[in-house]
């Protein structure tokens, strides 16, 4: 997978990955985790489990971060969410007002 559009979600304090695209990676097995999840419905899911040390291409630059994989009713355009932890390690540059991050 060449391309695939995320979301940069300040809420959030995990990177969550839909089991699509953790199927098309081809990632090893997923780490079991007995997390629940209240989605923004009030929905409860359960993940599917971890996936551990995924490499995350940003322009040049290689950023290793974990992910939780769910399978849920997601939005196809937003595979992925990008909480604050991955956007802490890539020192991301939030410029609200301007509508802009800088990785």
């Amino acid at each position: 997978m060449d391309v695939c559009n995320a979301l940069a979600d300040l809420d959030e304090s995990i990177n969550l990955m839909h089991l699509s695209i953790w199927k098309k990676l081809s990632l090893p097995e997923l780490t079991p985790t007995q997390m629940t999840l209240e989605l923004v419905d009030r929905s409860i899911t359960c993940p599917k489990g971890l996936a551990k040390d995924v490499y995350v291409k940003v322009g040049k630059f290689y950023f290793s971060t974990d992910f939780v994989v769910v399978d849920f009713e997601a939005d196809p355009r937003v595979p992925l969410i990008l909480g604050r932890s991955f956007l802490r390690t890539s020192r991301a540059l939030i410029d609200v007002y301007g509508e802009e991050i800088t990785l």
